[in-house]
């Protein structure tokens, strides 16, 4: 690379540039493959050049929680509280799932997130506008963020499962062992997304009895 090249990559250089190329190692290689060293090789600069736009790498941690927790979708300010709650969550599962490494990032950096405090504002403004207690508010929102960032495929997804796990369970069912069991998968089909809109619904109508009995 001649010099003029690199003396315009570093012209170009931005926070938000290195940001972005953080999520993209993450997603590529996984959240310990961004580094300072990574970031500037995948941008074509040096690692002290970083630092003219960002301090260090905790402040690139939290700014690639800033920058996904920005593209959760948020609700309009006149939703109702259970389509303001599910549409909150449904939204920060699908960035949860474009990025698998996010949930241990957010969960490691959530108390240095100005964008968190955020999101969760929201969140307990639509449960506060409900009715909701501030105790019940607190367990709601801890039980909906468990819900979001905790979500693991249903074990009956044959595509979650490994070769030699599958051919586990056809001899298993097919042995007449488990009949129950067997019976119970009979015309079962798995949707992941369906699947969490059923539990996500599950949790606000149990969320609407216990407010209600209060």
């Amino acid at each position: 690379m001649r010099r003029d090249e690199r003396r315009g990559q570093r012209a170009d250089l931005s926070r938000e540039r290195i940001v972005v190329a953080a999520i993209e190692l993450a997603d590529e290689d996984g959240l310990e493959a961004v580094s300072m060293r990574r970031i500037g090789q995948r941008l074509g600069v040096e690692a002290m050049s970083l630092y003219n736009h960002i301090p260090n790498k905790d402040a690139v941690l939290d700014a690639m929680v800033d920058l996904l927790v920005g593209q959760i979708e948020l609700p309009p300010d006149d939703a109702l509280w259970r389509d303001a709650i599910r549409g909150r969550a449904v939204a920060a599962r699908r960035v949860i799932l474009a990025h698998p490494w996010a949930p241990r990032l957010i969960a490691a950096r959530s108390t240095t997130s100005r964008s968190i405090l955020g999101y969760l504002d929201g969140v307990v403004g639509a449960f506060g506008a409900a009715g909701f207690s501030n105790q019940l508010t607190h367990d709601a929102t801890h039980l909906i963020s468990s819900r979001v960032l905790g979500f693991t495929q249903d074990i009956f997804d044959p595509n979650a499962i490994p070769p030699d796990g599958a051919a586990l369970w056809m001899d298993a069912l097919g042995s007449g062992a488990y009949p129950r069991l067997a019976a119970s998968l009979d015309g079962v089909t798995h949707d992941d997304e369906r699947e969490f809109v059923f539990g996500l619904e599950l949790i606000l109508d149990g969320l609407e009895l216990v407010r209600d009995r209060r």
